[in-house]
């Protein structure tokens, strides 16, 4: 422990050194519906937490719904007497924030690894899931992609407008899937990837996607599932400021146009033993087939995660490779599991379903425990869409149904944690009811 702090606070103070015209550090942990919370610190009580000073905030904080306020779910919230619970510095994550009017730093905290954990906070749920199959002698190797949207800054009547081609205000002018128009969006994608890389992010590939002003960033593999999770945070926040500096709006919202495709979550994942040997590759790829089965059988139950909201479900299908059953395939991109084309080494599955603004520990953890329930269970999967497009099983569709299905299912009660698919279920049957507590134009225009 004595090493640890030791560590940190050479983190600290060499960020100081290198960073003298910063006041205050934006200490940001991620909630369930996949928001920051946190506290700003004064720098030289950064230094003093580092040091080994506790780090104290609500437990509650972690339960705040989409809009933040807070839904009574079992006794918390409104009969625990909302607690304080221990936080702890994640070590390597003190970063300058470049975005904000003044100059600022931020570093993530988390619960894992204190004397007492938040059962439902998500890097927890995450961190649980990794130890177990550690444990196994299953070590996964991990890396996101993520879509998202460019607007402009305005909202007219709370509308999205497209972001401002310079050179052309027309959307239809703007091309899809091609190179020209990384070129005129130039500046922001610049200044989005060096932010990103500030943050210790490993930004390799940049991508115009088919909608106007959407956009796709991959992220480099990763030995470290939490690290891998904690990148895909912490670019939704930097990717938002750099896009207000430059008179924009991005959005990772998972279905901004009805008539343009969704923004995904795109998450790939092989798995290796101590030795550094693929364990999907192994017997002629059964290993990699059961898991694919698992996962499969699973999917179905993690919506709630997968489709975190809403707008979430208006993703699937009806649009471009966005599928409509749990169904897998090789190089296929209908496929809710795709497994691209690699050597052995490098085989690894891609699981295409969940949103953009889906909580990343959340989505790696529900992909890790369907993965483990396959290997396990060592059955083979359904046909694959190479051979029968019409294979697939069905996944709800609408969030209550989801929410249903997730919270009975024992293998995820287990994997995941029974108190935390509690906890999760009811903030999103509570978010889900709120959110529909408002009668719009349509429904007048429609019933009255």
């Amino acid at each position: 422990m004595k090493s640890h702090s030791s560590t940190l606070l050479a983190e600290v103070r060499t960020f100081r050194q290198n960073h003298p015209d910063v006041r205050y550090v934006d200490l940001i942990a991620l909630d369930i519906p996949g928001r920051f919370y946190g506290k700003r610190y004064p720098v030289e009580m950064l230094e003093k937490v580092a040091a080994g000073s506790p780090l104290k905030l609500p437990q509650n904080a972690v339960l705040l719904g989409a809009q933040g306020g807070l839904f009574k779910i079992r006794d918390y919230c409104f009969h625990d007497g909302d607690p304080d619970a221990n936080r702890r510095l994640v070590p390597g994550t003190l970063k300058p924030v470049s975005w904000e009017a003044q100059p600022l730093g931020q570093m993530l905290i988390t619960s894992d690894g204190t004397e007492a954990p938040i059962e439902f906070e998500p890097r927890e749920v995450l961190t649980k899931v990794l130890e177990r199959l550690h444990r196994k002698g299953i070590h996964p190797v991990v890396a996101f992609e993520l879509e998202f949207y460019l607007f402009d800054k305005k909202l007219n009547d709370g509308l999205p407008q497209f972001a401002r081609d310079p050179l052309s205000d027309d959307p239809d002018d703007q091309p899809t899937l091609h190179i020209e128009r990384l070129s005129r969006f130039a500046p922001v994608l610049d200044d989005m990837v060096q932010t990103a890389q500030a943050q210790g992010i490993d930004i390799t590939v940049v991508t115009a996607e088919l909608g106007p002003g959407q956009f796709e960033i991959n992220f480099g593999h990763l030995d470290d599932g939490l690290r891998a999770a904690d990148w895909a945070a912490l670019f939704c926040r930097s990717t938002r400021g750099v896009a207000l500096k430059h008179g924009y709006r991005a959005s990772f919202m998972a279905k901004p146009y009805l008539q343009h495709p969704g923004s995904g979550m795109h998450v790939h994942v092989s798995l290796y033993d101590a030795a550094g040997n693929n364990l999907l590759a192994a017997h002629q790829q059964q290993p990699l087939r059961h898991a694919v089965a698992g996962c499969l059988a699973l999917l179905p139950h993690c919506m709630p995660i997968f489709s975190p909201n809403h707008n979430a479900f208006r993703r699937l299908g009806g649009t471009v490779n966005a599928a409509t059953k749990a169904c897998w395939g090789y190089e296929d991109r209908d496929a809710c599991v795709r497994i691209p084309e690699s050597d052995p080494r490098n085989l690894r599955i891609e699981h295409r379903l969940a949103s953009a603004d889906a909580n990343p520990y959340l989505v790696l953890a529900a992909i890790l425990v369907g993965l483990e329930h396959g290997l396990d269970a060592a059955q083979e999967p359904i046909a694959p869409l190479n051979e029968d497009r019409t294979s697939g099983h069905d996944f709800p569709l609408e969030m209550l149904e989801a929410v249903r299905a997730m919270q009975q299912q024992p293998v995820l009660r287990e994997g995941l944690g029974a108190e935390f698919v509690d906890v999760y279920c009811e903030n999103k049957r509570q978010d889900h009811l709120a959110f529909q507590q408002e009668i719009n134009a349509r429904e007048y225009r429609w019933y009255l």
